[in-house]
């Protein structure tokens, strides 16, 4: 009974340092998701289209397209951090591991 109790114990303990250390790429990312959710979908929509009346009234780029997904990282990252023409900065707002996971969520979008 002790030795069944020890391997229990051994398995929840590896399981929950395997959890901690294999889905940090995926918590960011879903991190990225409710940012941009909460921030962005006024204007570029659910789907990162622009297609929103926002969107169309500012001619947000549709984060999905050819022009955004052929930027660097660095490059998206400087513009959601500074901002760029009507689209605000929110390098004052967000952590740049925020500011990441953000990119991350773009590159996502086109995928989808």
């Amino acid at each position: 009974m002790p030795r069944m109790l020890l391997r229990i114990t051994l398995s929840a303990v590896f399981i929950g340092l395997a959890s901690l250390a294999c889905p940090f790429q995926l918590r960011a990312q879903s991190d990225g998701a409710k940012v941009f959710k909460a921030n962005c979908t006024l204007c570029h929509g659910a789907d990162g289209s622009g297609n929103t009346p926002t969107g169309k009234a500012l001619k947000a780029k549709d984060l999905k397209s050819k022009e955004i997904q052929d930027k660097s990282d660095a490059e998206l990252g400087e513009v959601i951090t500074k901002g760029q023409g009507k689209m605000p900065a929110f390098g004052a707002k967000f952590s740049p591991d925020v500011i990441n996971s953000f990119v991350a969520y773009i590159r996502q979008l086109s995928k989808k």
